[in-house]
C-alpha cells in the first residue's frame, strides 16, 4: 500500500526480492494507493514502483501474481470520501488500462471493485468487468467492501450476460472482532467486514475466496502502542487474547503468527493480506502462513468469544 510513498524504494524492492524468494505469489496494490501519503492528494505510486520492480527484475513476472483495484481513486486531490472515481463502465475499463502500462504488464491476474458503486447500473457495471476477462486484460474478478448481497446479484448478472463474475472477496477480518452493530463507526467501509455469512457463502463455494486486509490489526496483538479500537473493547475480545496467548506459548510462536495461521488454516481457508514495512514483519508474516496448528489448539481459539 505505502509502497513508493512512506516505504522508499529500496526498502520495498527488498521487501519484495525476499519474498518472492520465500516463494511468495500474490502482489495485492491498488491504483489509489497512497493518495492520502501523496502531498499532491493522487495515488498511483505503488502500481508504478511495482513496474519499476518488475522491470528490473527480468523474469520474475512469470513468478508473482498481480491484484489491484479500482473505485477509490481521488477525483480531484483530497476529495476521499466525498469524491472519487467509482465504478462507472469507463472507468473500469480507463483504469485498468492505467494500471497496466504503470506497471508494464499485459494483464491484471485479479481486479477488484475496490468498493461498491451504487451510482451506476449494475448491469452495465458487470459487463464492463466481464468485457476485461474476455479480452484477457484480466484473469479474475473480486469485490472489496462490497455487501455480500450486492455480489450475489452481481454472479447472477454476469451469468444471465454470459460474462465472468466475481469470485474473491476482499474485506477486513482478524481473530477479534468488533461489536456487530459499531462496525460502520470503526471503519470506513461499512461493508467491509468479513462476517459468519460470508464465512457461510465462501466455506459453500469452492468457486469463492475470501482475502482479508487488515488481519494482524496494525500490530495490536504484540505492542501496547498499538491498542484496538473502542469497537473491539467486549468481554469476547479479553477471552479471545488470553486463549491467544496459550496457544502462542503453547507452539512457541508469536501472538501474530498464530492468527495468521488460524486464518489460513481454518474452514474456508483465508487469504491475509499484509502491508509489510520491514524485513522482520515479512518474516512474521511467512511463519504465520506456514504454521500448522495442532487440532486441540485451534479448538481452544474457537471456542473463546
Amino acid at each position: 500500500m505505502l509502497f513508493g510513498t512512506t516505504i522508499d524504494e529500496p526498502t520495498a524492492f527488498d521487501l519484495l526480492d525476499a519474498y518472492v524468494d520465500a516463494g511468495g505469489v500474490w502482489i495485492d496494490t491498488a491504483d489509489c494507493y497512497a493518495f492520502w501519503a501523496d502531498p499532491s492528494g493522487y495515488g498511483g505510486q505503488s502500481e508504478e514502483l511495482l513496474g519499476r520492480w518488475l522491470k528490473a527484475r527480468p523474469g520474475v513476472r512469470d513468478r508473482v501474481r498481480i491484484a489491484t483495484k479500482v473505485g477509490c481513486e481521488c477525483v480531484t486531490p483530497n476529495s476521499w470520501p466525498e469524491v472519487s472515481e467509482g465504478l462507472a463502465p469507463q472507468v473500469i475499463r480507463d483504469v485498468a488500462e492505467q494500471s497496466l502500462r504503470r506497471m508494464g504488464i499485459d494483464h491484471i491476474d485479479l481486479y477488484w471493485a475496490h468498493r461498491d458503486d451504487r451510482d451506476v447500473d449494475q448491469a452495465e457495471n458487470v459487463a464492463a468487468f466481464g468485457a476485461l476477462v474476455a479480452e484477457g486484460k484480466v484473469g479474475r474478478l473480486g469485490h472489496s467492501n462490497t455487501a455480500l448481497w450486492r455480489t450475489e446479484r452481481a454472479r447472477g448478472l454476469a451469468a444471465g450476460l454470459g460474462v465472468a463474475g466475481p469470485t474473491a472477496l476482499q474485506l477486513r477480518y482478524s481473530y477479534l472482532q468488533p461489536r456487530p452493530m459499531v462496525r460502520g463507526r470503526d471503519h470506513d467501509h461499512r461493508f467491509g467486514f468479513v462476517t459468519d455469512e460470508v464465512l457461510d457463502y465462501a466455506a459453500g463455494d469452492p468457486d469463492v475466496s475470501v482475502w482479508a486486509y487488515s488481519p494482524l490489526m496494525s500490530g495490536a496483538y504484540e505492542r501496547a502502542d498499538r491498542p484496538v479500537s473502542e469497537a473491539f473493547e467486549h468481554v469476547g475480545t479479553t477471552r479471545r487474547l488470553a486463549a491467544l496467548a496459550e496457544v502462542a506459548d503453547a507452539v512457541g510462536h508469536s501472538r501474530s503468527e498464530v492468527v495468521l495461521s488460524w486464518m489460513t488454516g481454518g474452514t474456508p481457508s483465508i487469504t491475509p493480506i499484509l502491508g509489510v514495512s520491514d524485513l522482520d514483519q515479512l518474516a512474521t508474516g511467512l511463519a504465520g502462513a506456514t504454521l500448522v496448528l495442532p487440532t486441540e489448539l485451534r479448538a481452544r481459539l474457537e471456542d473463546a468469544w
